[in-house]
Order: structure tokens, then sequence, then C-alpha cells
């Protein structure tokens, strides 16, 4: 098993890299959720995460008041569960009724709630305390955005209530424009890099076994596997050290902004850093924007890589992200 190697199509000199922040963006509140309301040995706790959509819908009841829904359903979407509420009943303790009732009907619990909704995040917070599940404000919310675009066209706009001149719900809310990170946490270098999508999936079975740290993304089962996955690598003699500060953060996905000739990597809902830097030579230019229209070929996938140097056999840590699009609603 290799680890990513370098397109042989414009080529990079390695250059310094950014690595990311130390402190884990979690959101207030997170891990301070208390014992759950479900009886001891009807809900089994389980290591993973599902998402969560709480927010209005662009349909109004038979009173004419706007109605609101929650959705909840995990990684893969094995499960769903969605339930309509009236404006008047829209606060955290509802909420965390409604939560403790999927969990009794399941038998089950999540490690984590994640959601990409910033406004909502002060209800969901305090609902998910009250049911013992911490929650992840997140941009890797692909399953739950795609359902949300599903369900649009199949069930809001059937409703007689739809209002299809209802504002599109707000999701993310700038976090000021992205900051640089601190000198001590960059790594050596770094590098545009790709892999078939066969290697990409092997990578994944080293962090699915928990041989390396990184996280996961349900891929397009259409993807051939020799589609070309755009990555980044980053080089460090600190990898294993550094992929294990990289597992605490909720990585988002990278993108170029060539204004500033930088890498930037979002973070949370609402971060965003200067990952790296590089020359805006025409050549370097050149290659960004290649690598930027490869993963738009592939829906926005591409990874993140950690690993010792160029020739390493192996990698330290490996993130399979994507650039996150937004509901319509």
């Amino acid at each position: 098993r290799r680890a990513p190697t370098r397109r042989a199509l414009a080529p990079l000199a390695p250059r310094r890299s950014v690595t990311p922040v130390v402190a884990a963006i979690e959101g207030p509140g997170a891990g301070a959720g208390v014992a759950t309301r479900a009886a001891p040995g009807e809900v089994k706790d389980i290591a993973q995460d599902w998402q969560l959509d709480f927010c209005s819908r662009p349909m109004k009841d038979e009173r004419g008041k706007k109605m609101w829904e929650l959705l909840i359903c995990d990684e893969t979407r094995s499960f769903e569960h969605s339930e309509f509420f009236p404006n008047n009943r829209i606060n955290s303790v509802e909420l965390a009724k409604a939560i403790d009732r999927v969990f009794v009907a399941r038998g089950e619990r999540p490690r984590r709630f994640k959601f990409f909704r910033s406004q909502m995040q002060t209800i969901i917070t305090r609902a998910c305390g009250e049911v013992g599940v911490n929650p992840l404000p997140s941009r890797r919310c692909q399953t739950m955005s795609r359902w949300l675009d599903e369900r649009l066209e199949t069930v809001y706009k059937t409703h007689p209530g739809y209002d299809g001149s209802a504002a599109p719900n707000m999701g993310f809310e700038g976090g000021g424009g992205p900051r640089p990170l601190p000198d001590a946490l960059r790594g050596e270098s770094w590098a545009f890099v790709a892999l078939p999508l066969v290697g990409v999936k092997e990578e994944a079975e080293q962090v699915r076994a928990n041989r390396v740290f990184g996280d996961l993304l349900e891929i397009d089962p259409t993807l051939e596997d020799d589609a070309l996955i755009p990555g980044i690598a980053v080089y460090t003699r600190r990898a294993a050290a550094l992929a294990g500060w990289t597992k605490g953060l909720e990585l988002g996905g990278i993108s170029v902004d060539f204004d500033m000739g930088t890498l930037l990597l979002d973070t949370g809902v609402s971060d965003s850093w200067q990952y790296a830097r590089f020359r805006q030579t025409k050549e370097l230019t050149k290659e960004a924007r290649e690598w930027e229209e490869v993963k738009a070929a592939v829906n926005g996938l591409h990874f993140l890589a950690i690993q010792t140097d160029e020739d390493a056999e192996t990698t330290d840590g490996f993130w399979i992200l994507q650039d996150f699009t937004q509901a319509q609603i």
C-alpha cells in the first residue's frame, strides 16, 4: 500500500504547509450531556454519528403558520426519521423529547449529532445536552443535504401548504474570514496529489480499521474505481502527532483561493484557515486550477493525507473530504 503520490502532470516542488489548529471545534456544550430520560437497558450507546436537521420548511399549516420539521438519519441513511412540528412547539424541551422518542424506538443512542445550521446551534445544543449526546456543528452533512433536496421535490412541493416564495433557510455563518495558523503547527512541505478511487478506498480501510487517524464519508457508488481523486499531502517528521491533533478537528473541505495564492481549510460550520500558500507563478496557478477542475469532476470529492515524506509507504492520517453543497431549503 503506497501513500498518495504526485500526479505526473505539472509536478510541484515541496513547499511549506500549514497544519490544523489544536483545539477541536465542536461548539458550546460539547461533552456536557447528561443522562437520558430513557429507562436503563432500553437504549444502548453506539460509537456512530448521526445527522440532524431542525428548521422551518417552505410550508404552512391549516392555520397559515410556518411548519417546522425534525430530520434524523445515520451517515448512510440506513434509517430515517421525520417529524413535523407546529410553530408553537419550537424549543429545546420539545426537541429533546422528540429525539428521546427516536432513541427508544431505535434502542440505541449515537455518539454525536452532526448539524450544519449554525443559526440553530443554541436550541440543538441544549436538546443534545438533555438526551446525553454531543452536538457537532459540521460541514460533513452531505447525507442530510441530499435527503433535504429529495424531500423538497417529493414532500414539500407536494404539500397543499407549500410556499414557493419562502426565503431559503440559512446554513453557515462566516467566521470573519480565513485566519492564519500558528507557525508551530505547520508541516514541513506539502503537494497537490491524486489517487484513483480504488486507492482512496484502500486508505479508507486503514482508517476504518483504526490503523491510522482520519475520517470518512460515503462515496458515490457510481464513481468508477479508476476515477482520479485529488488531494493534498502534508509531509512532516511529526506525521503521527500531527495526524492525532488533526483528528480533533471536524474537517470540512479544502479549496484554493486564487486571489491570495492560498489553500483554505474549512472546519466546523463557520471557521476557515489559511492552510498553505503557494507562489502565484503561471505554472503553479495552472496546477492549482487543474486540481480544482479534477475535484469538480468528481462532485467535490477530495482528501487530505498526512505522512512523513513523499516516499512514505503509508500515511499517518487520511481524511476523505467533499465540498459541501447546502440543501436548497
